[in-house]
């Protein structure tokens, strides 16, 4: 019985704190205006990856200048891990050339930009297989 106990006033703790109602935050040029409960993983320093949620309530993408933050249950769009169907849009522009800002290069597909989709992209593409879709990845 004491076991019990002590599961329903943590499981009492757990609600009542994260039905609190939650401030405004801000400090420099960033500001976190809502929060979610927290938990789930992956965060680092260098060029600010965080991921990892256990609320639905944030879901959702929010992006601003070159910043994207993504919100809700894993996986989903955009979001993303590099895998087939990327790599038969990359396949349609195979030894393509021509390829430059006007047409995109070639769809994402020059992942180097030099003008063709050759061994060298294709080596680029191999490299994030089966990873998470870079930031920036064209291929999206």
């Amino acid at each position: 019985m004491k076991h019990f106990s002590m599961i329903f006033l943590a499981g009492s703790v757990l609600i009542l704190t994260s039905s609190m109602a939650v401030n405004a935050q801000s400090g420099g040029g960033y500001e976190l205006s809502r929060s979610t409960i927290g938990g789930g993983g992956v965060s680092s320093g260098g060029q600010y990856i965080v991921m990892g949620t256990v609320g639905q309530v944030g879901a959702g993408v929010m992006a601003g200048g070159s910043y994207e933050l993504l919100g809700g249950f894993w996986p989903g769009e955009p979001l993303c891990t590099v895998e087939f169907h990327h790599y038969a849009r990359f396949a349609e522009y195979w030894l393509d050339s021509g390829c430059n800002a006007g047409n995109n290069w070639c769809n994402g597909a020059d992942l180097d930009q030099l003008g063709d989709v050759d061994g060298v992209d294709l080596g680029l593409f191999v490299s994030e297989w089966l990873y998470w879709c870079p930031y920036d990845w064209p291929l999206k």
